[in-house]
C-alpha cells in the first residue's frame, strides 16, 4: 500500500518514520515534507492548503491511505474533499474538526455536555469584554477564537495587559481573521498534561500520556510557542487522573460531537490542567500533538497503520496499542528569537553525529537544503528525540544528542522533562 503523509513539520516527520516501519507499506509520500522526510519517503512539492493539488496527486499516485498532519487542511474540508472521490483518509471532517478550528465552539461544547473547564465569555466587541475582565481579575487567559499556530494564547498576569491583548486581537492586529472573537477564560492553576485519543466516533482508544512545554524560556517562563519540547510518560496523569480523562473528557466530548451531527473521526488531543487530582479541559486540537507525537510515536510498540485505517473506515472494535516500557523526551531546538521574528538559512552542524548514537532520533521540522547542505527554515527547526530506560535517562541522552547540534543563534530549554523527575 503506497501511503500519502501531508504536512512538513517534525509531527510530520515521525509519522513518516513511524509508517514506514509498517510491512503493510510499499511505499511512503510527503506534502511537502522537509529533509528529514526525503530519508524515508517521496517528498511532494505540494503546500497543505493545496486541497485539489493534493487529491490529484493521491489520485494519480494510487495513494491508499492519507494521513493528514497539520490542522489548517482539516480545518479546511480536505477529509470531505478525499472522502467525496472514494479516497481513505485519517482525520476528522471539516464539520469536527472546528472542535480545535473555533474555541468558542470548544467551550460551548464542553459547557453543553458537561466537560469540566474553566469559566469564560467569548467576545468580538472590546467594551463587553473589558467588563467581563475587570469582573473576573488577573491572571486571566485571552485566546483567539480561531487557529493561530499554537500562539495564539496569552496569559495577562494584570488587567490592563488583558484588555491590550483584547485591543490587538479584536483589531486585527495580532492574529489576523483567527482573533475576530476571542475567548477569555479564568486563569487555572496545576500541571498540564496532554491526553491524546484515536476515536472512530465511537470507540476510544487512548495514547499513552505526555507532557508539552509551551512557554520558551526555562521554567515556563516567556512567550507561549507552539511546544519546546515533550515527553511520555507523563507521572502527573495517575490511573485517577487517566480514568477522569477518558470518561469525562474523551467520552462525553465524543458522545456529544456525534449528538451534534458531527461525528469525530481521528486523533482528539485534550490538554489537560490537573491539580490535586481534579481535571480541567484548556483545549482541544484536531490532530496529534507537536511535539507529543516525536516521543509517542517512539515508544508505540505497535504497528501505528492498522489503527490509522480502521478509524479512515470508522471501526476501532478490537484494537489496541502495545508500548515500549521506556520513556521518551523530545526537545525542540529553534531559531533564536523564536516566536517573535527569526533568520533563516544557517547552516545545521553536527547532524550525523547526533544521529550515530543509540535510541536517538533527530526529526526535522524547520529545515531545507541549501547548497546541499541542511539549514534552518523555521522557527521550531529540530525535535530531538530519545528513549530510556527511565525519564531521566531519556534526558540525559536527548541532551547529549542536542549538545552534538548547533547552529548561529540557536535556543532551546534546559529543562525538558524535569517535571517528571520531581514526581518521581
Amino acid at each position: 500500500m503506497k501511503v500519502l503523509v501531508i504536512g512538513g513539520g517534525g509531527r510530520e516527520h515521525a509519522l513518516v518514520w513511524k509508517i514506514a516501519q509498517s510491512p503493510l507499506v510499499d511505499k511512503v509520500y510527503c506534502a511537502p515534507g522537509n529533509p528529514g522526510t526525503a530519508s524515508l519517503a517521496e517528498n511532494v512539492a505540494i503546500k497543505v492548503d493545496q486541497l485539489d493539488e493534493l487529491l490529484k496527486f493521491a489520485q494519480g499516485a494510487g495513494i491508499g491511505l492519507t494521513v493528514v498532519g497539520p490542522e489548517q487542511p482539516l480545518s479546511l474540508g480536505i477529509v470531505d474533499l478525499f472522502e467525496q472521490h472514494g479516497l481513505k483518509v485519517f482525520g476528522p471532517s471539516k464539520n469536527a474538526a472546528i472542535i480545535e478550528a473555533s474555541k468558542a465552539f470548544s467551550k460551548d461544547l464542553m459547557r453543553k455536555y458537561d466537560v469540566p473547564t474553566a469559566a469564560y465569555g467569548v467576545f468580538s466587541d472590546i467594551a463587553q469584554a473589558d467588563v467581563f475582565i475587570e469582573k473576573t481579575g488577573a491572571p486571566i487567559v485571552v485566546k483567539a477564537d480561531g487557529l493561530a499556530a499554537g500562539k495564539g494564547v496569552v496569559i495577562a498576569q494584570t488587567v490592563q495587559e488583558a484588555k491590550d491583548t483584547v485591543k490587538d486581537m479584536l483589531s486585527g492586529n495580532a492574529f489576523g481573521s483567527a482573533g475576530s472573537r476571542v475567548v477569555i477564560e479564568e486563569f487555572l492553576v496545576g500541571e498540564e498534561a496532554s491526553f491524546l485519543a484515536i476515536t472512530d466516533g465511537k470507540n476510544i482508544i487512548p495514547l499513552a500520556s505526555a507532557q508539552d512545554h509551551k512557554a520558551v524560556f526555562d521554567g515556563d517562563q516567556g512567550p507561549n510557542t507552539g511546544g519546546m519540547g515533550a515527553y511520555s510518560p507523563a507521572p502527573v496523569v495517575t490511573p485517577a487522573v487517566h480514568e477522569i480523562a477518558m470518561h469525562e473528557v474523551l467520552r462525553r466530548t465524543v458522545d456529544g460531537m456525534a449528538a451534534e451531527g458531527r461525528p469525530y473521526r481521528g486523533v482528539l488531543y485534550a490538554g489537560l490542567m490537573v491539580k490535586d487530582g481534579q481535571v480541567k479541559t484548556l483545549e482541544f486540537n484536531a490532530r496529534f500533538g507537536d511535539p507529543e507525537c516525536q516521543p509517542l510515536l517512539m515508544r508505540m510498540k505497535s504497528d501505528i497503520v492498522p489503527l490509522l485505517l480502521a478509524v479512515a473506515d470508522g471501526d476501532l472494535s478490537g484494537l489496541s496499542i502495545e508500548w515500549h516500557e521506556k520513556a521518551a523526551v523530545c526537545v525542540v531546538m529553534a531559531s533564536g528569537g523564536y516566536p517573535g521574528d527569526y533568520s533563516a538559512g544557517d547552516v545545521i552542524e553536527g547532524l550525523d553525529t547526533a544521529a550515530r548514537l543509540e535510541d536517538v532520533y533527530v526529526f526535522h521540522a524547520g529545515t531545507s537544503l541549501k547548497d546541499g547542505r541542511c539549514v534552518t527554515n523555521g522557527g521550531r527547526v529540530l525535535g530531538v528525540t530519545s528513549l530510556g530506560d527511565t525519564v531521566q535517562a531519556a534526558i540525559t541522552r536527548a541532551y547529549q544528542a542536542v549538545n552534538c547540534i548547533s547552529w548561529p543563534g540557536v535556543h532551546f530549554r534546559t529543562d525538558i522533562g524535569r517535571k517528571a523527575i520531581g514526581r518521581m
